[in-house]
C-alpha cells in the first residue's frame, strides 16, 4: 500500500468563507500515483471545517444563514467559552458542518456523485489555518 500527504494552506481575508477545493484534492489524487484508495481530506483547526455538497450560491447563503441562526457570532458574551476570545460560535459552526471527508478513488480519481464538490469551511479567518489531504491504496 502506499501512501501520498499534501497540505493547503488558507488565511481568509474575512471571518467566515466557503472555499471549493475539489481541484486541490484531485490534483493530490493525480500525483499520488494511487488507482484504488481512499483520500481523507481534514481541516486541521477546531473552527473550521471540509465537507462535500453541492457548490450553488444560493446553497452557500443558505449555509450561512442557518448556521448563524443555530450558532450566532454575537453577541459575544452568550458564550461561556469567549472570555478571552470571540469564537465560541466557530467551534459549534465547525461540529455541526464536520471536521473531514473522505473520499473512495477508483480509476485514479475522486469518486464523487453527481454535483459533490469538497468546501473547506471557514468559521473564524483572518489567520493562517491548513487542510490535511491524506491519500492510501493502490
Amino acid at each position: 500500500m502506499k501512501s501520498h500527504r499534501k497540505e493547503l494552506w488558507f488565511n481568509t481575508k474575512t471571518r467566515r468563507e466557503l472555499i471549493n477545493i475539489t481541484k486541490d484534492v484531485e490534483e493530490a489524487v493525480a500525483a499520488s500515483g494511487i488507482k484504488e484508495g481512499f483520500v481523507l481530506v481534514n481541516a486541521m483547526h477546531i473552527s473550521a471545517s471540509v465537507f462535500i455538497n453541492d457548490d450553488e450560491s444560493g446553497l452557500h447563503h443558505d449555509f450561512e444563514a442557518w448556521l448563524e441562526r443555530l450558532a450566532p457570532e454575537k453577541p459575544y458574551d452568550q458564550y461561556r467559552h469567549n472570555t478571552y476570545e470571540d469564537n465560541a460560535d466557530a467551534h459549534l459552526k465547525r461540529t455541526i458542518m464536520g471536521r473531514e471527508v473522505v473520499v473512495a478513488i477508483t480509476d485514479g480519481k475522486p469518486d464523487f456523485g453527481p454535483w459533490e464538490q469538497i468546501f473547506y469551511g471557514e468559521f473564524d479567518g483572518k489567520r493562517r489555518k491548513r487542510v490535511l489531504i491524506k491519500i492510501i491504496g493502490e
